[in-house]
């Protein structure tokens, strides 16, 4: 298999391939990050005499912008890994590979790629995209009518005019009717859908996993097949880091917060109702404080065990019951 480093960025895409593996010679191009820009990087491969299906494409993750690129050449036929950057940096520092540019960049990633266990890429289903998209959405507006509120509120306790407090009004009444919109959305969507209807059920069964939770936990285990819980709890974020060598040796651990901050952020306001309602994370934060933990690495666990528990329900498709067994 050859590998493809792809470097991306919003207007174009920086290529770099060894052609005969990495003792051969190195070749280089720019293409757009367009449509027209996926066709000419395919017809590139050609002239280098290489068919898609020899090629596995390594990219980072770069907000939105690789997203298309990866969907185009998931469907010429190219693998496609979307690398963690933090491993692509460490992989680049100990190749003394120093220089921070477009094209060292992408020279990198494939070097990467011969090295390193990559993981394929798969396209989420597209009931799980239009999911993911409708909460996006749903988010956007609760977040501007947050800021309307609050414009209201501070203009209420202020000499400002009627006229503009009456626009705020408007506004905050606007973004109500919008979000009703999209909750229906939203809701006729799963109703739709016989699993994601049935699993957002088992999902409710589970003491603490509220209204908000639940569906973007619901997103997370629809567009990411985890093979055991402790990769999904990996996957948001929800592993201990420990700090013992050296200088550090007497530092506490935490978690390593890699992944998804919005659902950890979900899941953190769900650990502090699940540790009065949840039988379960109750019993496993009180044994921790009576361990000596403090109760932000008690609370870090407790979020770490309702992924193990939402895994379990839905791996086995049974509701949470309080003797249920994690699936580790």
């Amino acid at each position: 298999m050859i590998m493809l480093g792809i470097d991306v960025s919003k207007t174009k895409i920086d290529c770099c391939i060894f052609p005969q593996g990495l003792t051969g010679k190195r070749k280089n191009k720019i293409f757009t990050n367009t449509e027209s820009g996926f066709g000419s990087l395919l017809k590139w491969l050609i002239t280098l005499k290489i068919e898609p299906d020899q090629v596995t494409a390594i990219m980072e993750a770069t907000s939105v912008y690789h997203e298309n690129l990866g969907y185009y050449l998931y469907d010429a036929g190219v693998k496609v890994c979307v690398a963690n950057p933090s491993r692509v940096r460490a992989f680049a520092k100990a190749m003394s590979m120093l220089n921070k540019t477009d094209k060292a960049d992408s020279e990198a990633l494939s070097r990467y790629g011969y090295t390193a266990k990559l993981i394929i890429w798969q396209p989420e289903p597209e009931n799980v995209r239009l999911l993911k998209a409708l909460l996006g959405r749903r988010d956007v507006y609760l977040g501007s009518l947050l800021q309307e509120k609050n414009r209201l509120e501070k203009a209420q306790s202020t000499h400002t005019s009627v006229v503009v407090i009456k626009l705020l009004e408007e506004n905050i009444e606007y973004l109500n009717q919008q979000l009703e919109n999209i909750d229906k959305l939203i809701n006729n969507h799963i109703d739709q859908d016989p699993t994601l209807k049935q699993d957002l059920k088992l999902l409710q069964t589970i003491p603490s996993i509220g209204e908000r939770s639940d569906l973007l936990l619901l997103g997370l285990f629809h567009s990411h097949k985890f093979e055991k819980a402790s990769r999904a709890a990996a996957y948001v974020g929800l592993v201990p880091v420990h700090q013992l060598s050296g200088s550090s040796v007497n530092k506490q651990s935490h978690l390593s917060k890699a992944g998804d901050s919005k659902i950890r952020s979900v899941l953190y306001m769900s650990a502090l109702t699940a540790i009065k309602y949840n039988p379960h994370i109750e019993a496993l934060y009180q044994r921790l404080l009576s361990q000596g933990k403090n109760k932000m690495c008690a609370l870090g666990a407790a979020m770490r065990k309702l992924i193990h528990l939402c895994y379990g329900v839905l791996k086995h498709q049974t509701a949470y019951q309080r003797d249920y067994l994690v699936v580790e």
